[in-house]
């Protein structure tokens, strides 16, 4: 490789989830160690959660409960 080649990156950056700025390599897909943070501490607190339909809620009260391992 001469000094006049570029280096093509592995990913191209992408806008970072909390504050748009692009990703950086170090905290792909964020674009710095705090918005990293603000993301992990969202998850943690329950702030994220999947969505549960009313009838898999059903499914599963009536469910027998299963047989502890003793």
């Amino acid at each position: 490789m001469s000094a006049g080649d570029t280096v093509t990156p592995l990913r191209p950056p992408r806008p970072c989830p909390e504050c748009g700025r692009p990703s950086t390599r170090e905290n792909y897909p964020f674009c710095s160690p705090r918005c990293k943070a603000l993301d992990l501490n969202r998850w943690l607190t329950g702030a994220y959660a999947i969505p549960v339909r009313d009838d898999e809620e059903d499914e599963t009260e009536s469910a027998p409960p299963k047989p502890r391992a003793e």
